[in-house]
């Protein structure tokens, strides 16, 4: 597919009302958004059915935006950076009068229709898909000159596409999908009359940490970025999105439970999920058996905070966990031992336990670990309904995020039918020609 997004126009977005009161107009960074300022902006999108021609679609988007942005103003201010005497570092979110705006791209793919995006699992190196999203290519920490939320609305043949790309210091995959849900009720019913989220203070529950943060500089500290992905090396990378029906999670899920053996614990449908898929990629991934591999997925610490927060609180609650264990361990004590792992990590975020990481963290600085072989670095959540964001002509026909060219990258969307799962995935060339050959692994597992 040699066919990209042409940019018509470009435009900043700023609040309706930019000076309402109750604002936060200064946010200091928390560690767990300062640990993200390497990696690369989050961009998820919506392909959506294209609207009756009637509709003054970029203006009923453009209006509706600036409405959504009275409630979810940090998504239009600007990361400022402040340089310290000690030679490091500070990092918050300006908010006062509007920031940066949001900057808006109006695009058009004519020749691209939807049986294209929906087949689409080409070569990380393609132009092709990543051209629908608006903010590849930047880093987190360059928000000091760049809008903090981007938006594109690419129209093609048959449908369009609204492509959002965001910066992980304000927010996680959790809180923009409030904003979206926000952003096309207030479009589809012409009203700005909705709940308000809490966009509480940032630094509320780190108390032994004083604020603004100092850390040495990630634009000059000579530190690696995480997916710069330093393992990729000559390895060609593949995007591919897979899918799991609800029958073959319950499958799954069984499967795990009856061969751990708990009567205590129950290991979760995603837990399963993501074991099985680890287990067969590192199991064509040439790997030796005293290597070590890992699995990283985030944790939502909304409830898991003490004092627990709200769902609808808005920010960046998720922090990683992560699993190590050898490939021998992993191949040879089957799938239930191995979703046991994820599922003992996952009970091991607690509120005590990240507190103190946090606080740790701020005395050695370690923005992120590079993992060689094989890994799995999960990101979003399958309990976030993208197909209910109806902007005013028709629910999604599909979500996807952009290529994250991470190897190893399992981006988790929730299926179009009720209790399957879509994962969009980005692996070694090699182990993904394995995979698609693999009957064990095809048993579960469906290619969207």
């Amino acid at each position: 597919m040699e066919e990209s997004a042409i940019v018509l126009s470009t435009s900043i977005i700023r609040p309706r009302n930019v000076n309402l009161s109750g604002r936060v107009n200064k946010i200091h960074l928390t560690p767990w958004d300062l640990l993200v300022l390497r990696i690369g902006y989050v961009q998820r999108g919506l392909l959506l059915p294209k609207p009756n021609p009637k509709i003054d679609l970029i203006s009923r988007l453009k209006n509706s935006l600036s409405i959504a942005l009275d409630h979810f103003y940090p998504f239009a201010g600007q990361l400022v950076k402040v340089k310290n005497d000690d030679n490091t570092a500070s990092f918050h979110i300006n908010c006062e009068g509007g920031g940066h705006g949001v900057k808006f791209v109006h695009a058009t793919a004519e020749k691209i229709s939807i049986g294209d995006v929906l087949r689409y699992s080409g070569s990380v190196e393609d132009v092709f898909f990543r051209s629908f999203f608006p903010a590849y290519g930047y880093k987190n920490y360059q928000g000091v000159s760049n809008p903090l939320l981007m938006v594109q609305v690419t129209e093609m043949k048959d449908v369009i596409f609204i492509g959002v790309g965001y910066n992980h210091t304000v927010s996680d995959d959790n809180s923009i999908w409030m904003f979206i849900k926000t952003w096309s009720d207030i479009c589809s019913k012409g009203s700005g009359i909705i709940g308000c989220p809490r966009l509480l203070h940032k630094g509320w529950f780190f108390d032994g940490i004083d604020y603004p943060i100092h850390i040495p500089d990630p634009e000059t500290d000579g530190g690696r970025d995480l997916d710069d992905n330093s393992l990729k090396t000559s390895t060609v990378l593949r995007e591919i999105v897979f899918h799991v029906t609800k029958e073959n999670v319950l499958k799954l899920k069984a499967k795990a439970n009856d061969e751990a053996g708990s009567t205590d614990v129950k290991i979760s449908s995603l837990q399963t999920v993501l074991a099985h898929i680890w287990r067969s990629g590192v199991r064509h991934s040439g790997m030796k058996l005293e290597d070590v591999t890992h699995c990283s997925l985030p944790a939502n610490m909304r409830h898991r905070l003490e004092p627990p927060f709200a769902e609808d609180c808005f920010g960046h609650f998720c922090p990683e966990g992560i699993i190590s264990t050898t490939v021998r361990e992993l191949l040879e004590n089957g799938l239930g031992w191995s979703a046991m792992l994820i599922n003992t990590m996952v009970g091991l975020q607690t509120s005590e336990r990240v507190k103190a990481s946090a606080e740790e963290w701020v005395k050695t600085f370690e923005y992120s670990v590079c993992f060689g072989g094989f890994s799995l670095f999960v990101s979003s959540s399958h309990r976030l309904d993208w197909y209910c964001n109806d902007f005013g002509w028709g629910k999604p026909i599909t979500a996807r995020a952009a290529p994250t060219y991470l190897s190893g990258s399992i981006v988790l969307l929730k299926g179009f039918d009720e209790g399957s799962l879509d994962l969009q995935a980005c692996l070694p060339l090699e182990v993904m020609v394995n995979l698609l050959k693999d009957g064990d692994f095809l048993e579960y597992v469906n290619i969207a």
